[in-house]
């Protein structure tokens, strides 16, 4: 079963995005990284609408505003004053109002895509009909929730007017238009145009919370995919350098068991214990490194979900494999107070190696060290490939106290390995390769803040050099 969870679509929702600007997204991609790295999905602040709850949504707010139109025409037609007027004018006035009142609040439904038209258009036909009043306020919060002052005083304008207006169509006793009058139109206006503005205010801190959502799950599973090459180059340098020191050795000397006819029987037994004690260690080097590999979280960490039942002997069994091997004590990792072994394994082999040191290798430290040791131990191994019976000089370089330092004050090992090029036609052909092997230590030596150079040097010979820094 899959560690990486299937990505999940999250859909736009149409209330949020009417809280911002039409250019900023408000749908996209979560893509979580594996449950062992990263448990649990970041929590999204709204979930897609389906399209019954949109319908819902629209269907209540045109509710909401026709039944609040109905109220102020109630409330007008409590205090009008139609004396001397025809009544035959009023009964059909009161027809022409209910149809304006359901024309503006049908047009409700176009508010989002011509916010300021419909506000404008329902400010004015609400100066002549009192049920259209609802559709107007609605209308004013919807454009207000978009927070642009351009638009709100352009239609405070047909707002302000309709309240005039309908101060005269609809007179009461007295005076047609009062202060009173004009003052509640204001307050009106200034309450909705409030209202659509927390509204707009609100949505914009959602739609945040949404974005940092998804940008935390997508930079999370950048960091999960970059963790996992990480340790997949970490793991492939180490088994290149331990195999394919271990691998040539064996190569070199059941080669000489198949070509030499002049060894003596203790030389042959000599020659197939080193083949034998060297495919030991590779094969113990190869388990240490597949123990890594291997040593992840089980199920009961929660990395792991969703196993069957049938396979929950195999786990439980693997899981014990696991554990007894983590209760084996580790070898200890090479670093260069072994370079003597090294060299002993590599003259043992028929190869010429000269060993020189200078300074304390005790005063490097164990990771640096060990990089160190790595690098001696690829250069040797390609010098017995592509340039066998050729002379290999291994120099370690610790700078003291009174030596060369770094610009920050950190000290450094230097490394370099040096090997004649045998001619053309005068070598055997070498194993074959996939070449990694310098690329490999050039990846270790810049990873511990240093550098590696490689290539020819003036005398033809090939040469290696590492400068491999340490904080002092």
């Amino acid at each position: 079963m899959s560690l990486i969870p299937t990505p999940t679509s999250v859909a736009p929702d149409p209330d949020l995005s009417r809280g911002r600007d039409p250019e900023s997204p408000t749908s996209g991609v979560c893509r979580p990284g594996p449950s062992r790295a990263y448990a649990g999905r970041v929590p999204l602040p709204r979930v897609a609408r389906t399209s019954g709850g949109h319908v819902w949504g629209e269907t209540w707010r045109l509710l909401v505003a026709f039944v609040f139109g109905l109220a102020v025409w109630a409330a007008v037609q409590a205090q009008l004053d139609y004396r001397g007027a025809d009544p035959a004018f009023g009964k059909n006035w009161l027809l022409v109002d209910l149809a304006l009142g359901v024309a503006s609040t049908v047009l409700l439904l176009w508010r989002r895509r011509w916010p300021l038209a419909v506000a404008v258009i329902t400010a004015a036909v609400s100066g002549i009909s009192s049920v259209s009043v609802g559709a107007s306020a609605v209308a004013l919060v919807s454009l207000a929730t978009r927070r642009r002052w351009r638009e709100l005083a352009i239609v405070a304008v047909p707002w302000t007017l309709a309240g005039i207006s309908h101060a005269l169509v609809y007179p009461t006793e007295g005076v047609a238009v009062t202060l009173p009058n004009i003052v509640i139109g204001v307050l009106s206006f200034a309450v909705s145009v409030a209202i659509g503005w927390a509204i707009g205010e609100r949505r914009a801190f959602v739609a945040s919370l949404h974005e940092r959502a998804l940008t935390a799950e997508r930079e999370q599973s950048m960091r999960v995919v970059q963790a996992q090459l990480g340790e997949r180059a970490r793991i492939a340098r180490e088994m290149h350098d331990v195999l394919a020191h271990r691998i040539s050795l064996v190569a070199m000397h059941s080669g000489a068991l198949a070509y030499r006819t002049d060894l003596s029987p203790q030389e042959v037994r000599d020659t197939a214990e080193i083949v034998r004690d060297s495919a030991n260690r590779a094969l113990t080097e190869l388990r240490a490194v597949l123990g890594v590999l291997r040593d992840v979280p089980g199920p009961e960490s929660g990395a792991v979900g969703g196993v069957g039942t049938g396979a929950a002997g195999a786990v439980g069994a693997d899981s014990a494999d696991r554990q007894a091997v983590r209760q084996l004590p580790e070898p200890p990792q090479p670093t260069l107070r072994d370079l003597d072994i090294l060299v002993a394994e590599a003259t043992s082999a028929g190869a010429l190696v000269a060993l020189e040191r200078s300074g304390d290798v005790a005063e490097v430290p164990d990771a640096v060290s060990r990089s160190a040791y790595r690098i001696v131990q690829e250069c040797l191994t390609n010098a017995r490939k592509h340039a066998p019976g050729a002379r290999a000089l291994v120099r370690i370089d610790v700078d003291a106290d009174h030596g060369r330092r770094d610009h920050d004050g950190r000290r450094a090992v230097l490394v370099t390995v040096r090997n004649g090029i045998p001619p053309r036609g005068e070598s055997e052909p070498a194993p074959p390769g996939a070449g990694l092997g310098l690329i490999g230590l050039t990846e270790r030596a810049v990873l511990g803040g240093g550098e590696l150079t490689y290539g020819r040097d003036r005398r033809g010979d090939f040469l290696v050099s590492a400068r491999l820094p340490w904080a002092s």
